[in-house]
């Protein structure tokens, strides 16, 4: 489980630097590993149009990962890929709905066929179950606003992700110090900085709370 684990953390690094660095502020190993396992599956599917070039290829692709979900919402991991028993794993342990994920999976089938990114699917609901994994249910309104602006900040939609922050950020005061590292990341304004600076930017956020 070890080199499952650190083999993930290594696939998140490579795939997802600036959540790979927010996720570095959860001081539970066991919680860092299951925000981990979260991203990791979210890795996977975003790689997928990488690798193959036709977006009927990449759809059949997308269905067999939501064809897997049968088996991770029923506690029936697929022996030997470390993505799938880890999030079989996480989704039992807590309780997880499948809902997001299926919404996620949906909305790169939509990339692939040339629709604009939901923002919700994307990037709202991967950090609403990412909140759940550190702080359990009940906040996941408070993240909706956060989820957009580190939506359109990724999209290149800067000026509106800017404009959008300060509600953002009143909605997260309630927020359980614990869940704020699946947050984090919204407070990186610029993707082009280099890694020294987002980590500056990251700790800054914690320190005060404020994305």
């Amino acid at each position: 489980m070890a080199d499952s684990g650190s083999s993930l953390d290594e696939q998140v690094r490579a795939a997802d630097p600036d959540r790979w660095l927010s996720s570095r502020f959860v001081g539970d190993a066991a919680a860092r590993a299951d925000l981990i396992a979260l991203y990791a599956f979210e890795a996977e599917l975003l790689a997928i149009p990488t690798r193959v070039t036709q977006p009927l290829l990449a759809e059949m692709r997308y269905v067999w990962w939501r064809e897997q979900m049968d088996g991770v919402f029923a506690g029936v991991a697929r022996k030997g890929h470390p993505v799938l028993e880890a999030l079989t794993d996480v989704v039992g342990r807590h309780g997880l709905e499948r809902a997001p994920f299926e919404a996620l999976i949906a909305a790169h089938i939509g990339r692939v066929h040339g629709e604009a990114h939901d923002l919700d699917a994307f990037y709202v609901g991967p950090m609403q179950v990412a909140v759940r994994l550190l702080a359990g249910p009940g906040h996941e309104a408070a993240v909706v606003e956060a989820g957009r602006v580190w939506g359109m900040t990724q999209t290149g939609r800067l000026d509106e992700a800017r404009a959008a922050r300060p509600r953002a950020r009143a909605a997260l005061r309630g927020l359980p110090v614990a869940a704020f590292p699946a947050v984090v990341h919204a407070s990186l304004t610029n993707p082009t900085r280099s890694e020294a600076a987002k980590r500056l930017r990251l700790i800054w956020a914690s320190l005060t709370g404020r994305i």
